[in-house]
């Protein structure tokens, strides 16, 4: 029954907890913060859309639609949704491969999984992604994105930017000589703007300061820019009617990989961010929960034509900054973001290009987490590896791949760890009553017979250490009467290690070697103990819960056999 109300509060939406003693202070503070990152989300949607290579009111529809759902249906207070800058590398490489409806499609795709993962229990799994796989692909992203506004942050005169990093940076130097100084000065003026406005003040965002400030100089000096009009004419006034998505198991089977690679970042951006947001308000959220939430709102983002959505650390923290502490200033955002659209968008088409790549570029600094980055290589040779692979494998050919082998090689990493932290060893004649060894002046000791032969595993006995114990098995050379393996260091037993163990009672019975388990603490290790049938075929008292039992056991065992007396193994 307690389990079932516990998983039944696990799937309930925070808003509804934080309703239960709302008043009218904490909705006053929670209006102005929605209001305030309302402001900073309309910016950074527009640049985000046109940064993933879509027209830019799909990032308002996404920032709209999927912003109301995660703070509506998430498992955090303060969160808020929308795109991302994490998001525009995947989205671009998707559209220039499968158009704008196969990104639609692995989105409404990408929403389904994270539904399945947040019911799945993945939650609490995701959240513990390797820091160093993190950074890397993180600071890969933003070089990615730096690298992307050069176009516009200079007004080169040049055609596509091309997808591949490499290539980008040729066309870059190619038409080195078609710089607009007035595009560059706008951009200029944009990232010093935002990075001086904060000493103003913190109210106001400076990317709002910036394109109020450009815009105008630009329309006032008549300068030769380009701007969000020119490029994609006007912004819609609405949103769009919905569109489920067309899907046939061959573009399932062509978008399933980006479509995880949504998912799976989707996931680990917005736990990232509720993790930061707890430590902020002190609060607990729940991390399944916000998985269904983050795959509802891609689902409904995609089927009213919008891009994929996710937690956004930087407004949930300028969210609580601003004193929002519940779902409902998240809510209010969306409907400032959604009444600026209805009332004001069709201004957005003023807005010079260069401006939002100035934005792009400050963002694409502080997504880059260099301080991290050192950190992180000043660390471990395993966590080096993990982070300047993911990283060059981000920049250099895909994220997708950078996630996929950056997760392998953190595994193999890990378990190559494993292998050096797991050791079997044979201990020596003379040990105290509390199994640990003594040197012979000391009074209390367990005197080991000379037939008996004590082994010791240290660390889990999985797939990869099981060879190092059948190794160590193989250098008894004089088959014992007794063998005395030791397992009080052993904290989890896989498949492998259950077969190896069996292995290892089959060969001391034909040898005619009796084998004694000791200290078998873990529940985890008794239990596969008995569903492998291992307790039975050694005998329940043959596995002992210390040494010294284990010991006394041999004792017995062996005078039995100096008697010809026929004690069962299993009593």
């Amino acid at each position: 029954m307690l389990r079932r109300i516990k998983t039944h509060g696990m799937y309930r939406p925070k808003l509804f907890d934080t309703l239960k003693n709302y008043n009218r202070q904490q909705f006053t503070k929670d209006l102005l913060a929605g209001i305030i990152v309302g402001i900073v989300a309309l910016p950074l949607a527009i640049a985000f859309a046109i940064a993933s290579g879509v027209s830019p009111e799909k990032g308002l529809y996404t920032a709209v639609i999927a912003g109301f759902i995660i703070s509506a249906m998430g498992g955090s207070r303060v969160q808020i949704g929308g795109p991302t800058g994490a998001f525009i590398v995947i989205v671009y490489g998707i559209v220039q491969v499968h158009g704008v409806n196969g990104l639609i499609i692995a989105t409404f795709m990408a929403g389904v999984m994270l539904i399945i993962m947040g019911l799945a229990r993945f939650g609490s799994v995701i959240k513990f992604i390797p820091h160093p796989l993190i950074v890397g692909f993180t600071s890969g992203i933003a070089v990615l994105i730096f690298s992307s506004q050069m176009k516009d942050f200079f007004g080169l005169s040049m055609g596509d930017v091309p997808a591949d990093f490499f290539t980008k940076w040729k066309s870059y130097t190619a038409g080195v000589d078609t710089v607009n100084m007035y595009s560059f000065m706008i951009a200029a003026a944009t990232v010093a703007i935002i990075l001086l406005w904060p000493k103003v003040t913190h109210k106001i965002p400076g990317s709002l300061i910036a394109i109020v400030v450009t815009t105008t100089a630009m329309q006032i000096f008549h300068l030769p820019v380009d701007t969000i009009g020119n490029r994609f004419g006007s912004i819609p006034s609405s949103l769009p009617m919905p569109i489920i998505p067309d899907l046939d198991f061959n573009t399932i089977k062509k978008l399933i990989q980006p479509a995880f690679t949504i998912a799976l970042l989707g996931g680990i951006e917005s736990l990232l961010s509720a993790v930061v947001s707890d430590g902020m308000i002190g609060g607990n959220h729940k991390s399944n929960m916000e998985l269904i939430a983050q795959g509802t709102a891609n689902i409904f983002s995609s089927i009213f034509g919008g891009i994929p959505a996710t937690g956004a650390i930087a407004r949930t923290a300028t969210n609580v900054k601003n004193g929002g502490r519940t779902p409902v200033a998240g809510i209010v955002h969306a409907i400032t973001l959604l009444l600026i659209m209805l009332f004001v968008g069709k201004w957005a088409a003023l807005i010079p290009m260069a401006t939002l790549a100035g934005i792009l570029v400050v963002i694409a600094y502080h997504m880059s987490e260099w301080q991290s980055f050192v950190s992180v290589f000043k660390g471990s040779h395993s966590d080096v590896v993990v982070l300047v692979t993911t990283f060059l494998l981000t920049v250099i050919i895909d994220l997708t791949v950078a996630i996929e082998i950056g997760m392998v090689l953190a595994a193999f990493l890990f378990m190559r760890q494993m292998i050096m932290f797991s050791d079997v060893s044979i201990l020596k004649r003379d040990i105290d009553d509390s199994g640990k060894e003594k040197n012979t002046n000391d009074i209390e000791i367990l005197s080991i017979p000379s037939t008996v032969e004590v082994f010791e595993i240290t660390g889990p006995l999985f797939f990869v250490a099981a060879h190092k114990f059948k190794a160590a098995m193989r250098f008894i050379e004089n088959p014992p009467k007794i063998l005395i393996i030791r397992m009080r260091q052993v904290p989890f037993i896989d498949a492998t290690g259950i077969r190896t163990l069996k292995e290892v009672h089959k060969d001391a019975k034909h040898r005619g070697t009796k084998l004694i388990l000791s200290e078998v603490h873990s529940r985890q290790l008794i239990k596969e103990l008995q569903d492998a049938r291992l307790l039975f075929s050694i005998g329940k008292a043959n596995v002992t819960s210390s040494f010294k039992e284990a010991l006394s056991r041999s004792i017995m065992l062996l005078q039995d056999e100096a008697t010809n007396k026929n004690i069962p193994l299993d009593d």
